[in-house]
């Protein structure tokens, strides 16, 4: 069984507009959602082996807000998940090794909220996804298959959707 968290950034400050959007850092409202998400994750026992970010600016301070949280999980950062297509998300978490069962990506809508759409089969849980998945929400995916190139479009049980503003 193969288990993936998908983790769209946090929220995003536009104070200043000058700004590129990869270097556009965290709000501060985005810094209390990561830490919401933290909590979550160490509440839950999540433990991802692997953590593969987008290189843009606020989704490498979600990840720093996620401390410890994410235990030993190696760490990339890949820069193709910046402005990907969802088609290309699911190619890098394809390429992920054989030998590790739980991988979380910190990406950006729209890509990450269509990935999920797209990999998750039919259940309640997808209605509430299909509603919004609003910055720094975490939806958890998990796949009875063996490989990661296993991964297919409505193989997954959505377990879990999670947003910030729901939790304490």
């Amino acid at each position: 069984m193969k288990t993936v968290y998908l983790l769209r950034h946090a929220k995003s400050s536009w104070d200043d507009p000058d700004l590129d959007d990869a270097d556009r850092p965290l709000a501060p409202r985005g810094r209390e959602a990561a830490a919401r998400i933290a909590a979550h994750i160490r509440e839950r026992g999540i433990t991802p082996q692997l953590v593969a970010c987008s290189p843009a600016l606020r989704a490498r301070q979600t990840l720093e807000g996620l401390g410890d949280a994410i235990g030993d999980a190696r760490v990339e950062i890949d820069p193709g998940i910046y402005d990907a297509h969802e088609a290309d998300l699911l190619e890098i978490l394809r390429r992920v090794d054989p030998g590790i069962e739980s991988a979380m990506m910190i990406g950006h809508n729209p890509s990450i909220e269509r990935l999920a759409l797209l990999l998750a089969a039919e259940s309640t849980l997808l209605d509430d996804l299909r509603r919004k998945f609003p910055t720094g929400a975490l939806a958890t995916l998990t796949f009875e298959v063996g490989d990661w190139q296993d991964l297919r479009a409505g193989g997954g049980e959505l377990t879990e959707f999670v947003k910030p503003r729901e939790l304490g």
